[in-house]
């Protein structure tokens, strides 16, 4: 009997390391309620959270909290995009309610939590799922909770996620102060490896909290979780993939986001928005057979390009026939997506000059792309057709200071 069960275990490790058969991890949400909840015992409790915000069975963790554990749950805060993940990037998101719980819009009008529900909560909970990319807002909605807990002397509990990227890639360079915005908070590298845990981990001991000369820290807690390790991506790790907002439908698309989504900010071309693979396209009408052939054996790290058409239906071209591309991408922990997209820059600037005339890129458009790419130095570099090696130099800027400090903040 033990030969035999000794047998299927080796079996079913061989099958998982050359198949890929993965194992679920136990989330944060799952540690707490099975585990934790002790921490939640005679508390009035808030969460961050929407409708990603899941456990490992896949239910609503809002759900997972009343109905496995009954906590004393007295309202639901939602980052962008609003609770069920579908309102615009930049619309505003109105007050609603979920299970007769208020919920509370923190992008709009209110960025921190409203005074007036100081008292209706104890402790907060954060169950959100962040991308793995500096410019996502759902890291900006953290920082103004983590200030929020600090100032209004509240309790905060951060359940753990996976990065969907993994926790080995990082590239980019480190938003720089002057480019401090709600797409850009705090100085980590664009692609930074982190869950959303050892982020706020990183705000709270870093004294970010504090935008003056006093400083702030919050109570904060992170409830870990089990059985992720740093390789994973998110194909590894068993869970579903829910949507965190219109144009994350799935793991591809933040790939294609870390990639494509801060050029997109310049509007030189369309990068999928309005098809049903969002920033997994790039092309537009007049697309020529000369883009076609400068492409030809051109591969990324990470990704590839196949010759493609698409039609936007919404967005840039909207129901125009676009010519172009669409990637593809390699799960591979080598994965550099924003380094890709200075070499996707630079290989078209070489090839079509013209796209890099200054005076046709609008003011906002420019303020948005050093935004996102937090300096302005990328931006200033390409189009005044300095060299390719001074641009690269520029997109990694702080990359190895900032390499060093996330080290005191893995928990895995």
């Amino acid at each position: 009997m033990k030969k035999f069960f000794l047998t299927n275990f080796i079996i079913a490790v061989f099958l998982s390391v050359q198949f890929g058969f993965a194992q679920k991890v136990e989330l944060g949400i799952d540690v707490l309620i099975n585990e934790k909840s002790n921490l939640l015992i005679n508390k009035k409790v808030a969460i961050l959270t929407n409708f990603a915000g899941r456990s490992q069975s896949g239910s609503l963790s809002v759900e997972d909290l009343l109905v496995k554990s009954n906590i004393n749950l007295q309202l639901i805060f939602t980052p962008e995009h609003g609770f069920y993940g579908n309102v615009a990037a930049g619309e505003n998101v109105d007050d609603s309610k979920y299970m007769n719980i208020p919920i509370v819009s923190l992008y709009g009008s209110n960025k921190k939590i409203p005074i007036k529900y100081e008292s209706d909560f104890d402790v907060l909970l954060v169950d959100l799922q962040d991308i793995g990319i500096r410019a996502y807002t759902y890291i900006s909605t953290l920082y103004y909770v983590m200030q929020s807990a600090a100032e209004l002397g509240k309790e905060i509990i951060v359940l753990d996620r996976p990065n969907p990227l993994g926790g080995v890639s990082i590239d980019g360079n480190v938003l720089e102060k002057e480019w401090e915005s709600f797409i850009g908070i705090i100085p980590i590298s664009y692609i930074h490896g982190l869950t959303i845990g050892e982020i706020a981990m990183m705000i709270n001991e870093e004294n970010w909290l504090s935008k003056d000369a006093k400083i702030k820290k919050c109570d904060l807690k992170i409830v870990q979780m089990k059985g992720w390790e740093r390789w994973m991506q998110w194909e590894d790790t068993g869970l579903m993939w829910f949507p965190t907002s219109p144009n994350i439908p799935t793991v591809d698309a933040i790939r294609g986001a870390a990639m494509l989504g801060w050029i997109g900010e310049l509007s030189l071309f369309s990068v999928g928005i309005g098809t049903n693979l969002p920033f997994q396209y790039f092309g537009f009408p007049t697309f020529s057979n000369d883009f076609f052939e400068t492409f030809n054996n051109f591969e990324f790290n990470g990704a590839k390009l196949y010759q493609s058409h698409f039609l936007p239906v919404f967005g840039k071209y909207s129901n125009q026939l676009c010519k172009g591309f669409i990637l593809k991408f390699e799960k591979t922990n080598n994965f550099t997506p924003y380094s890709n997209g200075i070499d996707f820059l630079l290989h078209i600037r070489e090839n079509f000059p013209a796209f890099f005339n200054i005076a046709n890129i609008e003011e906002n458009k420019q303020k948005m792309f050093k935004k996102a790419t937090g300096t302005n130095d990328v931006f200033d570099l390409l189009f005044a057709n300095k060299s390719s090696e001074k641009i690269r130099k520029a997109a990694s800027k702080g990359l190895i200071e900032f390499i060093n400090l996330r080290e005191k903040y893995l928990l895995y």
